[in-house]
């Protein structure tokens, strides 16, 4: 069946790195488009990155430009979320979800309601 599995988060000091990985299994993920997105407590859930399937096309919010970059490794049906800088703001449960089955040439249009499979979330905490 299809599904997403996401890892790498924890506990990072501000400042520090993390890289979150959104492993692919039971379709062809490079045909799809992959995003991030990231729920605090008390908050609404934000889109934070997103790559096409052809990676022509990739968005990042403005909040984390400059310091978040999202790369696909097909070979490993994974997508990876770097994450540099990291501030105490950034401390969320971070969702990769993909555009399958109903693939996007473009992923920065999408809703999060146009992605059709969500992983189950990691932690990740930026705190001193």
């Amino acid at each position: 069946q299809v599904q997403l599995v996401e890892s790498g988060g924890g506990l990072v000091q501000p400042g520090g790195s993390l890289r979150l990985s959104c492993a692919a299994s039971g379709f062809t993920s490079d045909y799809y488009s992959i995003g991030w997105f990231r729920q605090a407590p008390g908050k609404e859930r934000e889109g934070v990155s997103c790559i096409s399937a052809s990676e022509s096309d990739t968005y990042y919010a403005d909040s984390v430009k400059g310091r978040l970059t999202i790369f696909r490794d097909n070979a490993k049906n994974t997508v990876y979320l770097q994450m540099n800088s990291l501030k105490p703001e950034d401390t969320a449960v971070y969702y990769c979800a993909t555009d399958f089955p109903r693939p996007s040439y473009y992923c920065s249009g999408l809703g999060a309601n146009e992605y059709g499979y969500w992983g189950q979330g990691t932690q990740v905490t930026v705190s001193s």
